[in-house]
């Protein structure tokens, strides 16, 4: 990787921190230079604007968690435990959460829904993203018998992803895990119930 790349990914990576915590209104090119020690004609040398640093940021910090998710949901066989992971890796959200600041999405969601329409359709594009993969996990799970035939599996991906983020945002919120893990065991009760 050439000196240039790796330039372009520290601070995609550091302003992804920022934005995650701070949110992209409150994270100023005057932050990112903070944290990345770059000077502002470096920074313009990889990036035309604060928004292009913003979806590139958006996108690492959402790939990074795919990737936990991803690895955790590999030592699942079932489809009930592959949903309940999309909670559980985030069951100590306050402390330790998959990406510092939270959830890209919910972050993303919350702050750019009706402020800024590149990072809006972004966080929509990744909502997507994820209620798509849930589908498919429903799907093979009614497939296999796991759930019951008659299950509406849309309606299953939006609940299964309102519970997580709204689990998210209640603790964080609070500073108490506590919203994330009553979800997860709530929400295992219930997919048991559609067996």
């Amino acid at each position: 990787m050439s000196k240039g790349e790796n330039t372009r990914k520290r601070i995609i990576a550091k302003a992804a921190e920022l934005f995650n915590q701070k949110g992209y209104a409150a994270g100023s090119m005057s932050d990112i230079i903070e944290m990345t020690g770059i000077k502002k004609g470096g920074i313009y040398r990889h990036f035309e604007s604060k928004d292009e640093i913003a979806l590139a940021a958006y996108a690492y910090a959402g790939s990074l968690v795919g990737g936990v998710i991803r690895e955790a949901m590999a030592q699942e066989a079932t489809a009930r435990g592959k949903l309940l992971v999309y909670l559980k890796v985030y069951a100590n959200v306050v402390e330790d959460p998959p990406f510092v600041g939270g959830c890209p999405l919910l972050n993303l969601a919350t702050e750019a829904d009706d402020s800024h329409p590149a990072l809006r359709e972004r966080g929509r594009d990744g909502m997507e993203r994820t209620l798509s993969q849930m589908r498919e996990i429903i799907a093979e799970g009614v497939r296999s018998g796991e759930f019951r035939a008659d299950v509406d599996i849309d309606a299953l991906a939006t609940f299964v992803l309102s519970v997580m983020e709204g689990g998210i945002m209640m603790s964080k919120l609070e500073g108490d895990n506590r919203h994330v893990r009553m979800n997860i065991e709530t929400l295992s009760a219930y997919l048991e119930g559609l067996r």
